[in-house]
């Protein structure tokens, strides 16, 4: 284990993403890297089943996708960069992502920031 993780399992909300999450999700990270292209987008609004065949994900990896479990999929291993690349296919704001990584609405997210005037 890396020495600065030590200790980690105890913030709570803190997924670190290193080399061995990395790896772990490599095929996810790769896939939703892709979504910048049109054709990947297309594929996978057209045809979910063969986008994931395509890129090779597990039977865990769809359902995660499916069910656009944001949390589950940082606590998975994806990083948050290429997250973002797929939540704009499905027409979600970073903040709509961080909302529901709480649990929240982005009604209810937004009044928990010091924004005035948010929602």
């Amino acid at each position: 284990m890396n020495p600065q993780l030590i200790g980690i399992e105890e913030l709570t909300g803190t997924y670190p993403f290193d080399i061995r999450q990395s790896i772990k999700a490599m095929r996810l990270n790769r896939f939703f890297w892709q979504m910048r292209e049109q054709q990947a987008r297309n594929r996978w609004l057209e045809d979910r089943t063969s986008a994931y065949d395509l890129a090779g994900l597990t039977e865990e990896e769809r359902t995660l996708v499916d069910n656009t479990d944001w949390l589950g999929l940082i606590r998975y291993g994806v990083c948050f960069f290429v997250l973002e690349k797929f939540a704009r296919v499905v027409k979600i704001t970073n903040l709509g992502m961080y909302a529901s990584m709480r649990g929240e609405t982005l009604e209810a997210f937004l009044k928990t920031r010091q924004v005035p005037d948010a929602v």
